[in-house]
């Protein structure tokens, strides 16, 4: 099974050409796909529904879209009709089997007004693979302050590991005619968390030995500056991490550093039965 991660920046490449086609290119061999930084009513890319975009070219993928940002941007009346006009800012997952749940999470935020600071959120999904029951999120953190991160870090930790105590999307689903899900922990959070492997958000994400660094197997750089910069600055902030028992059966882990729909770089890994 092979699940990626991607930032897709709304859709504009290093090139700084919106072309979401070349998103789709990129991924559409995965099995399981999540994607970060997809937008709805997004003035710069003519307002693209994007999710509904992506689905429609993804026909065999199963997709739900969770926008943790989502303002106003000038909705009124027409014609005696509220005419809703929203921009929306979140993260995507899709997966060739379907979602058994989903649930979208609010990071932790601060009031920050010198840069700007969106909703930040983490999508989850239960998905029955033919691997098993696998519990998958895409998550975006914040990108200027580390304070900011380390509050999502905690509580992205508390989301994915305190989830047999919380009890998920449904409990006691009998009388939906749900059977009841036997969630055995097997998680990946997927994204771009903003940080680099030497920060103190890196390394508290993995203390306590409950989480692992699923893409140590590629440490290179994930992120850089456009073609058009000047000076190519590249880092890496986007990983795959898992509980314990999941990291065994992870491996073939790389970085699509041709791909040029984003300034972030597809990050690949497969999950073995």
């Amino acid at each position: 099974m092979r699940a990626v991660s991607y930032n897709i920046q709304y859709g504009f490449g290093l090139d700084d050409r919106f072309d979401p086609d070349r998103i789709v290119d990129a991924v559409r061999d995965a099995d399981i796909i999540c994607l970060q930084e997809v937008t709805r009513g997004y003035i710069k890319n003519g307002g693209v529904d994007m999710p509904a975009a992506l689905s429609d070219a993804l026909p065999e993928h199963f997709s739900c879209f969770h926008p943790a940002g989502d303002l106003d941007m000038g909705s009124a009346l027409a014609e005696g009709r509220a005419v809703n006009r929203r921009f929306q800012f979140g993260n995507m997952i899709l997966s060739r089997w379907p979602l058994v749940t989903v649930r979208g999470h609010l990071l932790p935020r601060t009031w920050r007004k010198d840069t700007l600071n969106l909703q930040r959120g983490a999508l989850e999904a239960q998905i029955f693979t033919p691997s098993g029951l696998l519990r998958v999120y895409s998550i975006h953190l914040d990108h200027i302050d580390p304070r900011e991160r380390m509050a999502q870090v905690r509580a992205l930790k508390s989301i994915a590991l305190d989830f047999p105590t919380t009890g998920g999307a449904i409990s006691g689903g009998r009388s939906f005619g749900v059977e009841e899900i036997d969630d055995k922990g097997d998680f990946l959070l997927m994204g771009d968390f903003n940080f680099e492997p030497r920060s103190d958000e890196y390394r508290l994400m993995l203390d306590g030995e409950a989480i692992i660094d699923a893409t140590t197997a590629d440490q290179g750089w994930t992120w850089r500056t456009p073609h058009a910069v000047e000076k190519t600055e590249r880092s890496r902030l986007d990983y795959a991490f898992c509980n314990t028992a999941l990291a065994s059966r992870i491996s073939n882990v790389r970085i699509d550093r041709d791909a040029e729909g984003s300034d972030h770089m597809p990050v690949w890994i497969e999950v073995s039965a």
